[in-house]
């Protein structure tokens, strides 16, 4: 446990941080989730439209700086290359 100020500020700061950007972070998860069983029923419509919603969320932690850019990127990639190989 800190024992200086400065310390116990930026655990307090930290465990805020962690909080909010555990929602965003989880979002995009459980909609890849979402998208990927679509996929593995075979459902081409659902899956496209929940990869839609996926790239959307992945974007968005990204823009917030919660997951790199390329970490975003790569996962929308394969998203979309699992989607075309469906096909």
């Amino acid at each position: 446990m800190a024992n200086i100020k400065s310390a116990i500020k930026r655990n307090r700061q930290n465990e805020k941080r962690r909080i909010h950007n555990r929602v965003y972070r989880g979002a995009a998860r459980t909609q890849i989730k979402k998208a990927r069983l679509a996929m593995a029923e075979g459902n081409k419509e659902l899956a496209t439209e929940e990869i839609k919603l996926a790239v959307k969320k992945l974007d968005r932690a990204a823009a917030k700086g919660i997951i790199h850019k390329n970490n975003a990127a790569r996962r929308k990639s394969r998203l979309i290359r699992q989607l075309t190989s469906l096909e």
